[in-house]
């Protein structure tokens, strides 16, 4: 008998959120990625735009795994929109990202939200998947960054 022909006594539950389960399935997929990919390890990263009286205008989170950058979301408040904050913030996040180490940066859109967006910030279409509800795709971009500016700590270039 293999070890997949053994059969060990489980239970299967199918529910909504489960915070435990989210917990737990990242650390151990954190740890097999780690191991995987030479000790490289996961970190956050968060850009954000807030306006005078402190309310949020918009932000950024994405993360860094040693030389890759994925942005998760991109949000801008409706009535700052077309105001260029968008791309602030996605420099931001590439210029943190040069700084971490990273090389590259990945992000995705949905077909009704920003696609033509991320080419004007040089990011190159990888991939489209159907299957998005009212018939959308899902759009995965790339871009090569390049090397961090020499600065120095107050961020001025040296």
């Amino acid at each position: 008998m293999t070890s997949e022909q053994h059969t060990v006594a489980a239970s299967l539950r199918v529910g909504g959120q489960d915070d435990d389960l989210e917990k737990r399935l990242d650390e151990e997929l954190t740890a097999f990625n780690t191991a995987a990919a030479d000790g490289a390890v996961t970190e956050p990263l968060s850009v954000r735009v807030t306006d005078d009286t402190g309310d949020l205008v918009g932000g950024l989170t994405a993360w860094t795994w040693g030389t890759l950058c994925s942005v998760d979301m991109l949000w801008i408040r409706e009535d700052r929109r077309h105001c260029g904050w968008g791309s602030r913030l996605m420099r931001a996040a590439e210029a943190e990202a040069a700084r971490r180490g990273c090389t590259d940066m990945i992000v995705s859109t949905y077909s009704f939200q920003a696609p033509a967006f991320y080419p004007r910030l040089g990011f190159e279409e990888r991939a489209r998947v159907q299957g998005v509800p009212g018939g959308h795709e899902d759009i995965y971009f790339h871009k090569r960054l390049p090397p961090p500016k020499n600065e120095t700590a107050g961020g001025h270039p040296a």
